[in-house]
């Protein structure tokens, strides 16, 4: 089979939060592998840079959709974007999301809740508009970007721990949801990563950024990938960070608390 024959089997990907980190190395992965992409996230400019290099060396089509998912209906308004450019997206990809660290009664709440936008409305609004067709067609594949962060609380990072848990518990569900139908929904749950995350979430000093030896944003994007090919329900990369997940759900709940409150310390 030609390239140009496995990248018209392939179809489009639409890919948010692909300027930057684990979303940049999806959506290369996804190029690799002969999908069309649209790229979606706020810097406009490092999108068209990332599809025009994708596009010279895979040879797919690339669409950019400049979007702020923090701004109410933003997800409506990428979804009429897709209708105008007669794109119909066969996989998903809700990667787009952000944490902020420090506890709550210090925080700015306006900022709380434009987390709790992004991470849990932007992809639960996504999923539900683009997923009706997938199902009509019978086909088509969605991947979540949760976190180990799902699998326990997280006094330090309340609100962010929380919104994960969801976007875990939703996919899980949505996946039972749809057996049979032809479409998959895979949540990815990497442990801390190489990428702008920690600066962003103003958590670089913590224990369980400098105690860790974190993989780099390519090898988690890989494992996302080759998981939501093979149709996984959760794929957690690292067996350090299975374990982790595992003791979280099984330990008692004050003695994870105390693990994660510590874990948030200055190290």
């Amino acid at each position: 089979m030609s390239h140009d024959d496995a990248k018209s089997r392939a179809g489009w990907a639409l890919v948010t939060g692909a300027s930057s980190g684990i979303g940049l190395e999806l959506a290369r992965a996804l190029a690799e592998h002969g999908h069309d992409l649209v790229l979606v996230a706020r810097r406009e400019d490092r999108l068209a840079q990332l599809g025009e290099e994708l596009a010279r060396s895979n040879g797919i089509q690339y669409k950019v959709i400049a979007a702020d998912l923090a701004r109410p209906r933003a997800a409506e308004e990428v979804v009429a974007r897709l209708s105008s450019l007669g794109v119909a997206v066969d996989v998903l990809v809700n990667n787009a999301g952000f944490g902020l660290f420090g506890p709550l009664a210090e925080a700015s709440i306006d900022a709380q809740l434009e987390m709790v936008q992004v991470n849990i409305v932007a992809l639960t609004a996504l999923t539900g508009l683009l997923l009706p067709p997938m199902v009509t067609r019978r086909a088509g594949r969605i991947l979540n970007v949760a976190s180990t962060a799902a699998f326990q609380p997280g006094p330090g990072m309340a609100v962010y721990y929380a919104t994960k848990a969801y976007v875990l518990s939703f996919s899980e569900a949505l996946a039972g949801e749809l057996t049979g139908t032809g479409v998959t929904v895979t949540a990815l749950c990497p442990g801390p990563t190489k990428s702008e995350f920690q600066a962003v979430a103003r958590m670089q000093s913590v224990r369980l950024v400098t105690m860790m030896r974190m993989p780099g944003a390519r090898s988690v994007a890989l494992a996302g990938y080759e998981g939501l090919m093979r149709g996984r329900r959760v794929v957690i990369p690292g067996w350090t960070n299975r374990v982790g997940a595992h003791l979280g759900r099984l330990a008692p709940r004050a003695w994870v608390l105390g693990v994660v409150r510590r874990l948030h310390e200055p190290g």
